[in-house]
């Protein structure tokens, strides 16, 4: 079986979408699914390319026994379209961002990430870099949330036990 790959996408690649990557990454390993995915997590622009994420997301996923430290930020390339089945944006803003530099052929692999988790009733995950520690634990909150949806939907989709 071919591996399910996967990418998280913010703006700069040191928040949400490495955080959205190091929970989704121990989901699969809790549930022994790791060998069926290839994960990895980027931004839409080149701010901190080269740099781990943000000491503020990488405490706060600490504290939920996540280890995002070893990450490095990376910008969104345009083979990513082609190579990975789902590409899940944070926010709207990115959504958009995506959907403009996607060729039509892969479009139906960009989502908004937080359409998993239709019973938060929230659309985006907020970019917490402005803010409180509070930020950084209500972005862990909703992507774990997306992050079960989004296993059970492709589980269900590719039979996967």
């Amino acid at each position: 079986m071919q591996k399910i790959k996967i990418l998280f996408v913010c703006m700069g690649n040191i928040c949400r979408s490495p955080t959205a990557e190091g929970v989704f990454a121990k989901l699969l390993a809790d549930q022994q699914l790791k060998h069926f995915f290839d994960i990895d997590s980027a931004g839409t622009h080149a701010y901190h390319v080269g740099e781990a994420p943000d000491l503020r997301s990488q405490r706060a996923a600490r504290a939920r026994d996540i280890d995002i430290s070893g990450l490095k930020a990376r910008k969104v390339i345009y083979g990513d379209f082609e190579d990975f089945d789902y590409i899940l944006a944070m926010d709207e803003e990115n959504h958009a961002l995506l959907k403009q530099a996607c060729p039509v052929e892969y479009q139906h692999r960009i989502h908004l990430f937080l359409s998993f988790a239709p019973h938060l009733k929230v659309r985006e995950v907020p970019d917490p870099y402005y803010g409180g520690q509070y930020g950084f634990e209500n972005v862990l909150d909703l992507v774990e949330e997306a992050a079960v949806g989004l296993l059970n939907t492709i589980k269900a989709e590719r039979n996967l036990s």
